[in-house]
């Protein structure tokens, strides 16, 4: 891709309220100029860097035993989540607690606007969603307020 669209897509994700740091948009251009997968968002902390990426692009990544995401991370010296994207709230969230199997998903809008999602997991699996020390869950919920505007995530 060239630097031209990436930066243009950038400014376009800026615009729209995303907010991305400087090491960030540097991993977004690093990703995408060795995946060739286009990046909708990234998120970094002290341990993990996650992408979010263009909806079906996931089993792209995951051929050869997911050879490309794991030279990926071994060159950045991070661990990776990958989520694909997507405009449906409960599709979104149910990529973003992948691998943790969800049973049901419930979202409801409060008359004053809210969105509350209510994901009922398979109880062998709710630490994975959970994460330690509720890392994971909280992970989603700022991906689900950054890209749907999902107000509170409730797991049981």
């Amino acid at each position: 891709m060239k630097e031209n669209q990436i930066y243009w897509r950038l400014r376009l994700k800026l615009n729209e309220g995303l907010k991305l740091t400087d090491k960030e948009i540097r991993y977004i251009s690093l990703f995408e100029a060795m995946l060739n997968i286009p990046v909708i968002d990234c998120i970094e902390n002290e341990e993990l860097i996650v992408f979010v990426i263009e909806n079906g692009k996931l089993k792209y990544l995951l051929q050869n035993g997911g050879k490309k995401i794991k030279q990926f991370s071994y060159l950045i010296k991070k661990k990776l989540k990958i989520i694909e994207y997507s405009q449906d709230v409960a599709t979104f969230i149910k990529n973003a607690l992948l691998p943790a199997k969800v049973i049901d998903l419930r979202l409801t809008e409060k008359p004053n606007g809210k969105k509350m999602v209510v994901v009922m997991i398979d109880p062998n699996q709710k630490g994975l969603a959970i994460g330690k020390n509720g890392k994971t869950i909280e992970l989603v919920r700022y991906l689900a307020r950054r890209h749907h505007n999902v107000d509170k995530i409730i797991v049981i």
